[in-house]
């Protein structure tokens, strides 16, 4: 196996437990990251030629290796991921009552390139490194292996793939895959879209955040901003919610979010009644949806704000910063007097204490009061690396506003 030299002094975030090495850091005088073919293992070295452990390496991608272990000649392969894998689903298992969670995130499961959700007997995965790619017919019958699954879907078509010399790809590795599927959160059944659906199809980072925010949506006006297939409205559908109106650019998400809050709503009752057919679907931009629903004198009981990440690459941060003050400003004009605002980021270049002076501002801007009730996190199947602050992307306040 190659080996990778730092430069003297990088060595130190990789022994307090980081995976990621930077091109910057490495020795090219004495190991030139062009002699790697990408996806290549390596032991990477510091400066005095003490082994950190093994990595695989990608010369074309400024994240220029990524740890797998911090033993020497330990590379990624079959048998690694097995172990992996199973240590992965040890911890799923012991969290959920049903087959339905994040299974691999990435580094949080020290699995670097590879996230994979799991819908019962179906598997989404999504792998975005030359090494994990080049480990794709092994890291699929491990999970097949070790699962049961009967059928894995590749949702390869990130952009960040591009970044790493790799094609872009949606396709089935394993077994059959259906267009849609069924899964349990929280009490509610949710239909949830794996071939065109978003990323991997399903949003369960914020499986929590929803159970807390439907506390207060009994007998109140929903609004479910950025809504995707309606995992708040429905979630709060099924806990009483007089009425939900949902917000998405995608008009499939829509239509989706709409069937899902009916659904729910439906199933298990608003107020008394049975279920209510209030779900009101907006297709459009957000921005806009949220100024023209102002303009009409709307307001509601218990708003959810939950973007995308306006913030992907940390040069973006200013322009990205502008749209979450604006977003959270449109928002609170839509909260009822003595209602309940839940505003969110997975933005890893956002931090928690940057989100909640958005907050602050926002309402101090609108000359509102926020008292936070709630500070959220994504849930725990996606496990935080405690070496990596990267892995720890996902943070919300939930908070009650006041007009005066």
């Amino acid at each position: 196996m190659k080996t990778l030299i730092l430069k003297r002094g990088e060595e130190r975030r990789l022994r307090v437990g980081h995976l990621w090495v930077f091109s910057n850091e490495v020795d090219v005088q004495r190991t030139p990251l062009k002699d790697f073919a990408p996806g290549e293992a390596a032991m990477v070295m510091d400066d005095g030629g003490r082994c950190l452990g093994t990595a695989y390496v990608n010369p074309a991608s400024l994240i220029c290796a990524r740890m797998v272990s911090r033993r020497e000649n330990d590379p990624l392969n079959a048998d690694l991921l097995k172990k992996r894998v199973e240590r992965a689903l040890a911890l799923r298992q012991a969290l959920f009552d049903t087959p339905h969670y994040r299974l691999c995130f990435g580094e949080g499961d020290m699995l670097p390139g590879l996230v994979v959700d799991r819908y019962g007997d179906t598997l989404v995965a999504q792998i975005t490194t030359a090494g994990m790619d080049a480990q794709t017919d092994a890291a699929v019958a491990a999970l097949v292996e070790a699962t049961g699954a009967t059928g894995v879907l590749l949702r390869n078509d990130t952009a960040s793939r591009e970044l790493e010399g790799l094609t872009r790809e949606v396709r089935v590795a394993y077994g059959s895959v259906p267009e849609t599927t069924e899964i349990s959160e929280n009490g509610c059944t949710f239909t949830v879209p794996l071939t065109a659906g978003q990323k991997t199809g399903w949003f369960y980072d914020q499986r929590d955040n929803r159970a807390f925010a439907a506390r207060f949506a009994k007998g109140q006006d929903v609004l479910d901003v950025f809504c995707y297939v309606g995992s708040f409205g429905a979630t709060a559908a099924r806990a009483g919610a007089a009425s939900v109106t949902l917000v998405d650019a995608s008009l499939p998400a829509v239509e989706l979010a709409v069937e899902n809050v009916k659904a729910n709503g439906r199933a298990y009752g608003i107020n008394g009644v049975g279920g209510v057919d209030d779900a009101d679907g907006i297709e459009g931009d957000a921005f806009e949806a949220m100024t023209e629903l102002r303009r009409e004198g709307r307001r509601f009981g218990l708003v959810c704000l939950d973007p995308p990440a306006f913030i992907k690459r940390r040069k973006d941060a200013k322009q990205g910063l502008t749209a979450y003050q604006r977003a959270n400003e449109l928002a609170l004009d839509l909260v009822a007097d003595g209602g309940v605002f839940v505003t969110c980021s997975c933005s890893q270049h956002l931090d928690r204490e940057e989100l909640r002076r958005v907050l602050t501002h926002a309402a101090a801007k609108r000359k509102m009061q926020a008292q936070i009730i709630a500070q959220g996190h994504q849930g725990a199947d996606h496990p935080v690396h405690p070496a990596m602050a990267e892995t720890d992307y996902l943070k919300s306040f939930t908070a009650r506003i006041f007009r005066a």
